[in-house]
């Protein structure tokens, strides 16, 4: 950030008075611009037996399969993100039911959660995110073609939660672990 959105003059990275940690503020109009972490917002659409997944036409990981998910909008509500997503990316049209998984993803500033849902019909209708929409059953998931890690580990919670036919919600983080050299 270079420029103070509400008065347009420069901003300084430093600690406000009262503060504990360096945040782009203005010196001139006194406005603190805070920046917190962004909500990815998704859903486990199953129908039948089978849960439905996207692949990626767009970066980061195109060409990877994902859970319909995406940013949260100002204005809606984290159930109202979710399903929101789940028909812009795969056309589904779905019961929403509960929160699922909360997971956090501090190094991007993110915290992704998904929502149960079951399918109201089979019919999909993928938008320009989405290469391709698709149910698959347990035993053909695409782990190896995954995006996120955060979907992956959705996916293993829904299906063991499945085995035992008991829901429950499921919290965990991913930090960032660069890669060892050889």
């Amino acid at each position: 950030m270079k420029f103070c959105s509400v008065c347009g003059h420069e901003v300084l990275l430093s600690v406000p008075p009262g503060d504990n940690r360096s945040r782009f503020n203005c010196p001139h109009c006194g406005t603190i611009h805070y920046q917190n972490p962004n909500l990815v917002l998704g859903t486990i659409p199953v129908w039948q037996d089978k849960v439905l997944l996207c692949r990626r036409a767009i970066e980061p990981r195109y060409g990877f399969w994902t859970l319909p998910a995406g940013f949260m909008e100002n204005g809606e509500t984290t159930a109202e993100g979710a399903e929101r997503e789940t028909v812009e990316e795969a056309g589904a049209r779905i019961s929403l039911g509960e929160p699922f998984s909360m997971l956090d993803v501090p190094h991007v500033n993110q915290v992704h959660v998904f929502f149960r849902a079951e399918m109201l019909d089979a019919s999909l209708d993928p938008g320009p995110e989405s290469l391709e929409a698709r149910l698959f059953a347990e035993a053909e998931i695409p782990w190896e073609s995954i995006a996120f890690r955060t979907v992956e580990q959705t996916l293993r919670w829904y299906f063991a939660d499945r085995a035992r036919g008991i829901y429950s919600m499921h919290v965990g983080a991913f930090r960032y672990e660069p890669r060892r050299k050889a």
